[in-house]
């Protein structure tokens, strides 16, 4: 087995990975599996170093000190040798043989530590990383490929530049110049020209091409099966398929003009000059996209247009009775905004397209999303569906189901459990528009293209299977006692909670690290310079907000009782849904965080789940 060289504390000179400099580090320990040196540097990253890659201080000292200690004598012999009259040309000759070596080494030296230097200001990660946001991780992959394109484009022009030397064919003045620097501005430009240019998405998720064609046709059905098994007598899962009704009965104009208002109303509601303008995260390009943040004031301004429709009589339980016409109107509009999308993504700039879906196959982006902000002038159309027509909606269908309930029943009252399901759902909602802001910080927004998977999930998937428990109860009434209630009630409260304050820690702790109040929480410092919490919430399981998800999920579904599985489809889908999320996260952040990761998955080993997963 080889000998460790270095011991723990022991302050040497790391080489930065992917360049020739050298820092000063101390040894924090070693493998003796990988046989790797655990460093960390004086901004607090660590680092995992093979030995080859670490040096003694003493080997960075000057040469000078060895000339400087060479005899008297010596140099007094050197002093008193004077140069014969007969052999001045010799001399010369050797003094500018050596003066030229001297001027090429000097010039190699400058050439190759601009190269380094370049590659460390371009690819080594910073504190001000474009993609710092809420658990979103960095690609790799981009920044190997753009380092391999920079490397060989400076290196063929260094061997121009030794060619034009060896020949003598630059003028004195110019080689002047280029001693000094390595064409700063050519650098610089050469760095703008490699971040402009997009890479190919080369990981496909969701089963690649043909998993996202057949998701495109599987999203549609699994809504209309919902719906259809709702309205059964016995809605069991063995009474498979249920009665499809005719087609003609699937489409009605009405109710598609309906839908073209709602979306008009909520994007005019968008458009209001209130509420504060907010800058996103920078994009690739280093821009930043300005957002209003009035989700919470269309939601009033929703609430008084309703409110205003019931004074005057109007019949909201029209939902109810042609729910899954609104559902097929939903869907055709979320298909004929994803073709839209994906045409004009075909004439957007490079650098404006999607991270995950520039794959290059046809079926792949059309499903994931080929353009990552499709804009109409400031109107934004991702940022406006993420929140707007889909979720608000959400509240007016339940609001709609619990009124059908009290007519279809005859009752003066609705039933508790319809009431506990719009209370616990109207919170989740008003919690998401109070915190808008959070929003441009996750994955949809700063990764992930606006395509079907988005406008369908947002128009249709989100309005019509997350009020699935009040479109079930209202076929289906359930009656619970109080202290039933309570204890559900109790339940979404401790989710909701969870929730909320682990967001909210995170929040906090990114925004600002150093806040006295957050002085108890303990980290692992990354190489980002972005830390890892490993104690509060985020030190219990690796995602705390998923484990308030599923919780609240879970309180959603209890008040319809236990005959039928349909209503707890949602929390079998939150599950699936959280779980293939947070294995996308552990490996994006593994790719990130390298060592560090490995470090916080051991002090959290439990993902969402404590004690099981």
């Amino acid at each position: 087995m080889p000998t460790r060289r270095f011991a723990d504390g022991e302050v040497v000179m790391g080489r930065w990975p992917g360049s020739v400099l050298y820092y000063e580090v101390q040894v924090a320990s070693y493998d003796d599996v990988s046989h790797l040196y655990t460093v960390k540097y004086k901004d607090g990253t660590e680092l995992a170093l093979k030995e080859s890659d670490i040096r003694l201080p003493s080997s960075f000292k000057h040469r000078k000190s060895q000339s400087s200690s060479s005899s008297p004598s010596r140099r007094s012999t050197s002093r008193s040798r004077s140069r014969s009259p007969g052999r001045p040309a010799k001399g010369r000759r050797r003094s500018s043989s050596q003066s030229r070596e001297h001027r090429d080494d000097k010039k190699k030296t400058i050439q190759e530590t601009n190269l380094a230097l370049l590659v460390l200001v371009v690819f080594k990660p910073d504190e001000n990383n474009t993609r710092r946001y809420n658990g979103e991780p960095d690609s790799t992959e981009r920044n190997d490929t753009s380092c391999i394109a920079l490397e060989q484009k400076l290196k063929s022009d260094l061997e121009i530049e030794r060619v034009l030397e060896q020949y003598g064919l630059r003028p004195r003045k110019e080689e002047k110049k280029k001693e000094e620097i390595y064409s700063e501005k050519k650098i610089f430009e050469t760095i703008k020209t490699i971040e402009k240019t997009p890479s190919k998405t080369k990981e496909l998720e969701f089963g690649g091409r043909i998993g996202s064609f057949v998701l495109i046709f599987f999203l549609p059905a699994t809504v209309f099966y919902l719906l259809l098994m709702c309205k059964q007598d016995d809605p069991s899962l063995l009474n498979f398929p249920p009665p499809l009704p005719a087609l003609e009965s699937l489409w009605e104009a009405t109710v598609f003009g309906v839908f073209l208002l709602w979306f008009v109303l909520q994007a005019l509601f968008y458009l209001l000059p209130i509420g504060k303008v907010v800058e996103g995260l920078p994009l690739s390009d280093g821009r930043r996209l300005h957002y209003r943040i009035n989700g919470f004031y269309a939601f009033i301004l929703t609430a008084a247009v309703i409110g205003t429709l019931l004074y005057f009589k109007f019949e909201l339980h029209y939902l109810y009775d042609h729910f899954m016409q609104f559902a097929v109107s939903a869907a055709v509009f979320s298909m004929g905004l994803s073709i839209y999308l994906y045409i004009r993504s075909l004439k957007a700039p490079e650098e404006e397209l999607a991270p995950s879906g520039n794959s290059g196959y046809f079926v792949y982006d059309f499903f994931t999303g080929h353009e990552l902000n499709p804009r109409i002038g400031s109107f934004d159309l991702k940022y406006f569906c993420e929140l707007r027509p889909g979720l608000i909606g959400w509240v007016v269908i339940n609001l709609a189901m619990l009124l059908a309930e009290m007519k279809i029943h005859n009752q003066s009252m609705p039933s508790l459990s319809m009431i506990l399901v719009n209370c616990f759902q109207l919170l989740y909602v008003v919690d998401a528009l109070w915190n808008e802001e959070a929003i441009l910080t996750t994955m949809d927004i700063t990764h992930d293209g606006f395509g079907f998977m988005l406008a369908f999930g947002d128009l249709v998937w989100v309005p019509f299977v997350y009020s699935l428990q009040a479109f079930y109860l209202v076929g289906h009434p359930i009656a619970i006692s109080w202290p039933v209630a309570a204890a559900i009630t109790i339940l979404n409260c401790i989710g909701y909670y969870i929730f909320r304050s682990a967001n909210s820690q995170k929040n906090n702790f990114r925004r600002n690290p150093g806040d006295p109040k957050l002085a108890y929480l303990k980290f692992i410092p990354t190489a980002t310079g972005k830390g890892l919490l490993v104690t509060g919430w985020w030190g219990f399981v690796r995602h705390p907000n998923y484990l308030g998800d599923i919780i609240m999920a879970l309180a959603w579904s209890l008040p319809c009782g236990f005959n039928h599985v349909l209503p707890y489809f949602y929390v079998i889908y939150f599950i699936c849904l959280l779980v293939h999320r947070e294995a996308r996260d552990e490996h994006h952040c593994k790719q990130k965080y390298g060592l560090a990761w490995e470090r916080y998955c051991q002090h959290v080993p439990y993902r969402i789940f404590p004690y099981i997963y």
